[in-house]
Formats: structure tokens, sequence, C-alpha cells
């Protein structure tokens, strides 16, 4: 029997030894395939130079971020401490507080957990709490619950009138709401999470076997959602919403022109860098080929949602797209006699936002080439020449990319 026990122990350990070497083996290639991407992308002969700058200025400001980020941080966490010993010292006082000093504290709460505080009436007398006045139905429990919890607070009584919505009532009108985003993290909760999550790939790295290895994983979900402060969903591409971009720019030049540019998808390519290929497919369907990391093309199909003449356009991506995205382009004329135009876009790239970190790094940032391409839009649209710079360059043997841009009702409108 002891034979039989010490025969499967040595058999666990050569199979534990194994899985180890094999683990050992697959990080050592995804190191060196990684440290061969790396050095073939920043000394490309053609634009490692620029990279290389590009990496430098992102280094600088994230050492920027990083600093204010960690003031922060010590800030927050030594209000947190304080306030911890504040109510641990309220706990073991049996100090009275005056019904002036309790109003006060219950008046301070009511600023921070409804949207009309001077609505409410506040009563106090030794230690027992009377509410009273509108207030609207959704703020009635975190409301009583604050309260109930404040220093010196004994009963809590609910006189308060609750409306599910605003109405007419006189104390309800105006206001902001008062809603807690539960999925932004604190800095104090950032910062535990994240030594949490590194004390976890430490383990991964020194045991090196399947469960480790799931901690590991693990490990570094907390690290990055405490660096990047984004709830799980939106890390791993979970929705349609990874990414938001949002820009306006004025173009000297009427609405008019500018929306019908807008609305022929085959103008896209002559201004976007990344923008290899737009075709219709449809009434208000059109099929996208785009540049994505490294120039591997990442492809697409979108559909019209909305299409307000001069006004506005919204689209979205079909069902089955690699790329989610939607969008809303507004036209406004402006003061000048130009067209104003606020361009949102939301988009949930592969491996969401944390793909979106990893394609940043291979030069591929959607929110900076946005600037970029709404820039040689607007000179395109307002002198006629297409940039040199584009995906599908201006060619000599064709007409003016005038006459291409805006045939037919485009020129009636200059």
């Amino acid at each position: 029997m002891i034979q039989w026990l010490n025969l499967t122990n040595l058999l666990n350990d050569k199979r534990r030894a194994r899985n180890r070497t094999q683990i050992d083996s697959g990080m050592r290639a995804l190191a060196y395939l990684g440290l061969g991407a790396g050095l073939m992308y920043f000394l490309d002969p053609d634009r490692g130079r620029r990279r290389r700058a590009l990496a430098r200025d992102r280094m600088a400001h994230t050492a920027n971020v990083l600093g204010g980020a960690a003031d922060t941080t010590a800030r927050d966490l030594s209000h947190r401490v304080h306030g911890l010993l504040a109510e641990g010292s309220h706990l073991f006082s049996d100090q009275e507080v005056s019904d002036e000093e309790l109003e006060a504290r219950v008046r301070s709460k009511l600023g921070r957990a409804v949207s009309h505080p001077h609505a409410i009436a506040v009563a106090v007398k030794q230690g027992r709490v009377a509410l009273s006045g509108p207030i609207l139905a959704g703020e009635v429990k975190g409301l009583l619950k604050g309260v109930s919890k404040i220093p010196g607070v004994r009963v809590v009584k609910d006189a308060l009138m609750a409306h599910m919505q605003a109405g007419d009532t006189p104390g309800l009108q105006g206001g902001k709401p008062r809603t807690r985003n539960r999925t932004n993290w604190t800095p104090t909760k950032r910062l535990f999470a994240g030594a949490a999550g590194g004390a976890l790939m430490s383990y991964c790295m020194k045991r090196r076997d399947l469960a480790a290895a799931g901690l590991g994983t693990l490990g570094f979900g907390l690290v990055v959602r405490a660096l990047t402060n984004l709830e799980t969903k939106r890390l791993v591409g979970i929705g349609d919403s990874a990414v938001m971009a949002q820009k306006t720019i004025n173009i000297n030049a009427p609405v008019e022109r500018v929306y019908e540019f807008f609305t022929k998808c085959q103008n896209f390519p002559r201004f976007m860098t990344k923008v290899r290929e737009v075709r219709q497919t449809g009434t208000g369907r059109s099929h996208w080929i785009v540049a994505g990391p490294m120039g591997l093309p990442i492809k697409w199909t979108a559909q019209i949602t909305e299409n307000i003449p001069n006004q506005r356009v919204a689209w979205e991506t079909m069902p089955g797209s690699l790329v989610k995205s939607s969008g809303t382009i507004q036209f406004r004329p402006n003061n000048n006699g130009g067209a104003q135009v606020e361009i949102k876009l939301l988009y949930n790239p592969i491996m969401g936002a944390v793909g979106h970190a990893l394609a940043r790094f291979f030069g591929v940032d959607p929110k900076s080439e946005m600037d970029a391409d709404l820039l040689r839009m607007k000179t395109m649209i307002e002198t006629g020449h297409a940039p040199h710079d584009a995906a599908k360059p201006p060619s000599q043997n064709h007409s003016s990319v005038r006459e291409r841009v805006f045939a037919g009702a485009g020129q009636k409108s200059r």
C-alpha cells in the first residue's frame, strides 16, 4: 500500500513538472513573439522613428497621469482613514449630540442623497429625526438608510410624500438627480484591487501550474480594472460602447454641401487614412474595409438607422460584424454662414477596451485618427483638394476632386 502511494505521488509530481514545463515553454514563446513584433514595429525603416517618438511622448504622458493619480489616491486614502477613525470614535463615545448639530448633519446628507434637498423639512428632537415633504420615489430608500447611519440619530420618522415623477409638484422642479455610479471605483479601492491583482500575478509566476495560472489571470484582470477604472463588461467587449469618441468641428461651407458629402460613403477613403474601401450594398447599407493593427484588414457592414436631410445621420453595424459600432452626425448652421458638425462614435473593438489599448500600442487610435481625419475632411470640402496621405490619394488622370465629390446637386450648392 505504501509503495502504491509513493508511486502515485511520484506520478503526480511528474505530471505537475510536465505541466509546469509546458506553461514555461508557452510563456517563453509568447514573450519571444511579442519581443519580435515590438522590434519589427519600432525598428521599421520607414515609420520606426516616428513610432519611437510617439512612444516617448506617451510614456511621458503616462508618467504625468500616474503622478496625478498617486496624489489623488493618497488624499482619498487619508480622508477615508480619518473618516473611519471618526466613525469609530462615535461608536465608543457616549457624548450627546445637540439637536442643532444633528440637524446640520442630516442637512448635509440630504444634499448628497436627493435631487431636491430644499423641498424636505427636517425636525430633530433628542436624536429623533422627522423627515417630511415631497421627494422622488426612487430616492426614499437611500435617504432613510443614509440618515439612519448618521452618528447621533436614534429614530427616523418617515413623513415623506413620494412621487414617481416630478410632474407639477413645485418642490420637485429642476434639481440634479443624485445617482451613484457603481461602475467607477474610488482611488482607494483601485489601489487595493491593483495590489491584490499584482500579488496574484506574482503567485502565478512563482508556482507556474494550472491553478496558479487561473489565479494569475484573475490578478491580471484586477490590475487592468484598477488601471482603467472601466467596468468588466466594457473591458472584455461585452456590450456596444466600450470606447466613445466625440468631436465638433466648424466647416466653411453650407450645411447642404457638408451633409451631401457625408451621405456619399465613397468619399470617406479620400480623406481617411485607414479606410481602404467603402461600397454601397443597398439602401442605406454599406460595406467597409479598414486597416487594423499592423495593417490587417477589418471588415464590417453598416446600416443607416436615421437620416434627416441637412440635420442628422445615425448608423450602426449589422449583427455579426467583427467590430460593433454606432454613431450620430449632427449638422447645424453656425454664425459664420458655415456648418457645425458634431460627431459621436461608440464602438466596441475586439476584446473591448483591452483590444483598444493594444490597438493604440500598434498605432491605431480611432480617437486621435478621427481628429486628424476630420481636419483633412474640412480642408477637402473647403478647398476641393483631397489630401495625399488618404487611403485613396487623388489621381492626376481623373477629373478634379471637387467634381467627383460634389457632383450633381453639390455643384448647385456652390
